[in-house]
């Protein structure tokens, strides 16, 4: 065996043991650390239409207002009550301008009810003046933290690619500004996000991926159940691009399709993004965690891309990755 070979065993051994290191000062050392962040959840529901929407749209704030307790993160509910002057549009847009623009912890905006669409600008219906998404995409721009929108309305589509954005995860319930009719992901995703049976690679908390996933099978389900033909068709994009991936493109939390233009695909970013974390997660403060997430999206990204580097080159970026994880979670005083 000549020594390059004995050089990349070697390698292959060291990785493999910090791996096992890393798993290991994240079972001793995490319980040591506290964290002093607080993701914020907006919620806003739109105008009703019919009582039985109204209903249940008010039964979806209510599931994502007591997931945000459990969560013990910050939620603000408009929609629901009469704030006086202020309209719900003009309310979100003051909310948004008081939240901090880069701090680690998670802002989730969801908005549950109708939208519209009229060939060239998607909207989501408020109480008075309806939000488009050319302007939620202003409103955002400040944004350096993490954000996940999730619009589970009628007519969504267009919100994807005006809202895409490095660091952000976006969920609309349809694929295209024409499916008009009501959407029901909503319903489902407000169940999903702490349903234990979400939880796909049972690690003890249900990320957005996995609620997305479990939630649009649902949705499936329904329509197929019922001997109807489906009129929604939710997207998740979480890298950026503008492009949405469908749930069925995924086995697992892995997407297993690609899209025929060679484009990334999503869900390692929504991955990342858990409203009720586990034990373990919720002793890491939420600095430390964002580093962590960012180390594991450049391991992922370093191995979509090993088909195109050496064999030497990608053990060593790899190596050097793995060195910098294991740090990040090395206990104080060591």
């Amino acid at each position: 065996m000549g020594f390059a070979a004995l050089e990349r065993d070697a390698v292959r051994s060291l990785l493999a043991g910090l791996v096992l290191l890393t798993a290991s000062i994240l079972t001793a050392g995490a319980a040591s650390l506290s964290t002093n962040g607080q993701a914020t959840v907006i919620l806003v529901v739109g105008a009703p239409g019919e009582d039985e929407f109204g209903s249940n749209f008010v039964q979806q704030a209510s599931l994502w207002e007591s997931t945000s307790r459990q969560a013990t993160a910050k939620p603000i509910t408009i929609g629901l009550a009469s704030e006086g002057a202020t309209n719900d549009h003009d309310r979100l847009q003051q909310i948004l301008v008081a939240e901090p623009k880069e701090v680690a912890d998670e802002l989730w905006l969801v908005l549950i009810g109708h939208g519209t669409f009229d060939g060239k600008e998607a909207k989501f219906n408020l109480r008075g003046p309806d939000l488009s998404a050319t302007e939620l995409a202003v409103w955002l721009q400040p944004f350096r933290r993490p954000v996940a929108v999730i619009n589970t309305a009628s007519a969504s589509g267009p919100f994807l690619s005006k809202l895409s954005a490095p660091g952000r995860v976006i969920v609309t319930a349809t694929r295209s500004g024409h499916e008009q009719n009501y959407a029901r992901l909503g319903q489902y995703l407000a169940e999903a996000i702490t349903d234990s049976q979400s939880d796909l690679d049972q690690d003890g908390q249900t990320s957005l991926l996995e609620a997305f996933l479990t939630a649009s099978h649902r949705v499936a389900e329904f329509y197929k159940t019922d001997g109807r033909l489906a009129t929604e068709h939710a997207l998740l994009d979480d890298n950026g691009d503008g492009f949405g991936t469908p749930a069925d493109w995924f086995r697992g939390v892995r997407a297993i399709k690609k899209a025929k233009d060679g484009a990334a695909l999503d869900g390692l970013r929504a991955h990342q993004f858990h409203l009720v974390r586990s034990g373990q997660e919720r002793s890491l403060p939420s600095a430390l965690r964002a580093r962590r997430d960012g180390l594991e999206l450049a391991i992922a990204k370093l191995r979509e891309s090993k088909s195109q580097l050496s064999e030497d080159e990608y053990y060593r970026k790899l190596e050097t990755l793995l060195l910098e994880l294991a740090r990040l979670y090395e206990p104080k005083g060591r």
